[in-house]
C-alpha cells in the first residue's frame, strides 16, 4: 500500500465520513507505517481538520484490530483446502471475517483496560498479549 492509495482508499472513503459523524472530539488513531506518515497522508488529515493521536516511534501494539487481523489470517490458514488463487482467497477473506463471532471481538475489547494495565507494569515492554 502507498500513501496515496491509503489516502484514497481509507482516509477519503471511510476516516473522513466517519470524522463528520464523531464531530471534533474524533480522535484518529494509525500507527507508524511509512504509507500513514506520508507527507500526502499528513495533508489530508490537515485539510480535513483530523487529529491524529500521537503514536511512539517504538511502541507496543495496543490496536485490538491487529488480533482481529491474526484471528482472521489463523482462520485462512486452517482452511482445507486453501485457497490457491487470488478470487478464491478475496471469497475467503470475506467469509471468513463474517464469521468471527461477535463475541471474540467484544471480548478483545473489554480486554482492552487489563491490557493497558500490563502494558503500564512492564514499560512498555512485552507483555502476554
Amino acid at each position: 500500500m502507498t500513501g496515496h492509495i491509503y489516502g484514497d482508499v481509507i482516509l477519503e472513503q471511510h476516516v473522513r465520513l466517519f470524522r463528520g459523524a464523531m464531530g471534533a472530539e474524533f480522535l484518529f488513531m494509525d500507527d507508524n507505517v511509512r504509507p500513514h506518515r506520508a507527507n500526502i497522508v499528513n495533508e489530508c488529515l490537515q485539510s480535513e481538520d483530523i487529529t491524529r493521536m500521537d503514536w511512539p516511534a517504538y511502541s507496543p501494539d495496543l490496536n485490538p484490530i491487529e488480533h482481529v487481523w491474526d484471528m482472521l489470517g489463523r482462520r485462512i490458514a486452517a482452511r482445507q483446502p486453501p485457497p490457491t488463487y487470488l478470487p478464491e482467497f478475496r471469497r475467503a477473506l470475506l467469509d471468513e471475517w463474517c464469521n468471527i463471532p461477535q463475541d471474540q471481538i467484544n471480548d478483545l475489547i473489554l480486554s482492552m483496560p487489563r491490557h493497558c494495565k500490563a502494558c503500564i507494569a512492564s514499560s512498555g515492554r512485552h507483555t502476554p498479549y
